[in-house]
């Protein structure tokens, strides 16, 4: 059975010591569970990282950073390697968010550098994939993720990417306010669940964990998690409040 998974993405947001408040009061929260199914992610900004790490209780909160270098090590200022993410306490690394793509050029090429270091360093990567409003009424969204697929993860050994997390955003429904209906989301989750069986097999794929990411909060998680092919959401805004975003863990 596959993993469902609440993934938090806290973006540029909290200073560290709000960022450790905001660990700790969600790591309360979530202990205070019967059940403790649901694998829990904060993605915190690099800086809060080991310390966030060391306020939760890695039996149910894991963290990840939301991004790292294609390169192991070296003379590329301001990057961050995927080793020293592992060191400060991570296990999942959010990769290809289409801020990522729009704002720092980072096309397939590059992510698929940084999946691969990730995986070469014990980093689970949480791959993004998702169209702008023009592609979507252009029809393209289904041809745009086919894509990013392939030239982000698709040349990875089957091994390798059974460690992979993939998380849909609809980039026009992220911040907007506006989310992907429950139909919406569920078309494109079977597509991509579709598109790994072609790839890798319908065993791999119905073991894949595939996260909705796009204005997702407490009113519409119920709905959206209640799809056969949504296993739980990378949540921005809502995962800065610790009452949200356990709304969403229990929306199950």
């Amino acid at each position: 059975m596959r993993k469902r998974i609440v993934a938090g993405n806290w973006k540029m947001n909290k200073t560290p010591k709000e960022g450790v408040e905001l660990a700790k009061e969600i790591n309360a929260k979530v202990g205070q569970l019967k059940d403790h199914s649901v694998e829990v992610i904060l993605g915190t900004p690099y800086i809060h990282l080991m310390d966030v790490a060391k306020s939760v209780n890695p039996a149910y909160i894991k963290v990840a950073a939301q991004n790292c270098a294609a390169w192991s090590h070296g003379a590329y200022t301001g990057e961050v390697s995927a080793e020293m993410i592992r060191l400060a306490g991570a296990e999942y690394v959010i990769l290809g968010h289409s801020e990522r793509r729009k704002y720092f050029h980072e096309n397939g090429e590059i992510l698929n550098a940084k999946v691969i270091m990730a995986l070469e360093n014990m980093l689970k990567p949480i791959f993004c994939c998702g169209e702008v409003l023009e592609e979507r009424n252009a029809g393209k969204h289904f041809e745009i993720v086919k894509t990013q697929l392939e030239e982000g993860i698709f040349d990875l050994p089957e091994e390798d990417f059974k460690e992979i997390v993939i998380a849909y955003e609809p980039v026009w429904a992220i911040g907007t306010g506006v989310n992907a209906s429950p139909e919406q989301a569920q078309e494109m989750h079977h597509f991509i669940r579709q598109e790994v069986a072609k790839k890798y097999g319908k065993a791999i794929a119905d073991e894949t964990s595939i996260l909705y990411g796009g204005s997702c909060k407490p009113s519409n998680a119920k709905e959206l998690f209640s799809n056969e092919d949504v296993d739980g959401g990378l949540i921005g805004g809502a995962s800065l409040n610790a009452d949200d975003f356990l709304g969403i863990i229990t929306a199950f």
